[in-house]
């Protein structure tokens, strides 16, 4: 909306009831409700969201990053009622929706990928495969994304249990009881590639972005550029992942993902819309991510020399309604005091204001603090400096980092346990380095 007020274009705002004191309702030149039998439906109501488009005279739909920003059969439905989706094609989100499909359009796109299976529904099927590509294996559901049902099998007798819970898991939360396997790598990184690509041939990669910190396969810091990566290993990530993009005929802002164990990195998945972590990029870029989108959408094309090279370093910390001293349980609850932290290199992307009530219907996540510096060294000290500065009370959040000193203590007991702070896309050394230099 901010992007929009500068480019001269007004916005609609919709809402669910619980977020009808959210700033977004307020900042938008005209504000919405949503009805539904529950918060969470009314936002996911393509029909009521189509409706409200076309009564309001809005000529665009912005997906954001949750609810429908990945559904095809939303995009479909913005087009098909005259309206355009900012974001890829239906067919480009379909393609690498399906994870077993994706894995086959990256292989034979030359894109590396983690040794693994296509779509199983058989146990026994599942049991063959394993032995094939070997113990440990992750179960993960073929119809969706963000670790949601993914399941680790460290040995032949922990397969059968592990292949039944995410079978369940991924009926309910993404409809499809479909799973496939996969190795598992139990000490790489976590890299994504920030992708652009507009209607006229051209796909740029925008740098990467280290995301290997997280808790329950969830991002928790994301930082570019990664640290330790050769200029080499840059190129050749950046390259698979224009691959990656073009293989599906993608336009618009994506993500390529890739896992990174010792000297070889696979394609994880595409995120075909603009991710939660995108402002470290637009940091060191000094682009508008999302004014480029608008563009793209327009018909507009993209530099094909690219932007600006990328100068300084970016870090962002998830403010998330959590405690992260009991399991980073969430804690909704009405926020009392909130003061965000300001001065040079300092950016909040926040969607709180005092006294909003913080519903349990939706995820944890508060606020984005960014920062930016000239060097890594300098962005972890304003980064310290400006968790410092943050006043945030009422739920507990992952703000009260600096107020834990036992908190890598806990990280360590946590992540021995294989609970929050996993090291599925981060190995411990890396999660100390993060943790140690921003705690106090």
């Amino acid at each position: 909306m901010r992007t929009c007020r500068e480019m001269g274009v007004p916005t609609v705002a919709v809402y669910a009831e619980p977020d009808a004191r959210a700033p977004h309702a307020y900042f938008a030149d005209e504000r919405v409700p949503l009805a539904g039998p529950s918060p969470r439906q009314a936002y996911l109501d393509i029909d009521q969201l189509v409706r409200v488009a076309r009564e309001r005279g809005a000529d665009a739909v912005h997906p954001g990053y949750g609810f429908l920003s990945e559904n095809p059969s939303f995009a479909e439905a913005c087009v098909n009622n005259g309206l355009t989706f900012i974001g890829p094609s239906a067919s480009s989100m379909r393609a690498m929706g399906d994870k077993v499909e994706a894995r086959r359009r990256m292989i034979e796109a030359g894109v590396p990928v983690v040794p693994g299976t296509t779509a199983l529904r058989d146990e026994q099927a599942a049991v063959t495969e394993a032995a094939r590509i070997g113990y440990p294996v992750l179960v993960k559901a073929a119809a969706g994304g963000g670790g949601i049902g993914m399941r680790v099998a460290q040995q032949a007798g922990e397969l059968p249990a592990a292949f039944e819970a995410c079978r369940r898991a991924a009926q309910a939360s993404f409809g499809s009881p479909d799973v496939y396997l996969e190795r598992y790598l139990s000490h790489p990184r976590h890299i994504e590639i920030q992708v652009l690509a507009d209607g006229h041939g051209t796909t740029l990669a925008l740098g990467e972005r280290e995301c290997s910190i997280q808790r329950r396969h969830q991002k928790l810091l994301e930082e570019t550029p990664a640290v330790g990566l050769t200029d080499a290993r840059r190129r050749a990530m950046a390259e698979a992942a224009v691959k990656a993009a073009a293989a599906v005929g993608y336009q618009n802002a994506g993500t390529i993902e890739f896992i990174v164990s010792g000297e070889d990195f696979y394609f994880l998945e595409m995120n075909t819309r603009l991710q939660v972590e995108h402002p470290v990029t637009e940091l060191v870029l000094g682009i508008d991510l999302v004014r480029e989108q608008v563009r793209i959408s327009r018909g507009e094309r993209i530099p094909a020399q690219g932007y600006s090279s990328p100068r300084g370093h970016a870090i962002e910390f998830r403010i998330n309604a959590e405690d992260a001293l009991r399991n980073f349980m969430p804690t909704p609850r009405r926020i009392q005091r909130y003061a965000p932290p300001a001065g040079p290199g300092v950016r909040v992307d926040s969607g709180i204001r005092p006294h909003q009530e913080i519903s349990p219907h939706f995820d944890s996540l508060l606020l984005k603090l960014i920062v930016w510096a000239d060097d890594r060294d300098a962005a972890i000290g304003r980064g310290r400096r400006a968790l410092q500065e943050l006043v945030l009370t009422g739920p507990i959040s992952t703000s009260f980092i600096q107020e834990h000193p036992r908190l890598l203590e806990k990280t360590r007991e946590f992540d021995a346990q294989g609970s929050p702070l996993e090291s599925l896309y981060g190995g411990a050394e890396v999660a100390a380095a993060i943790a140690a230099a921003v705690i106090d």
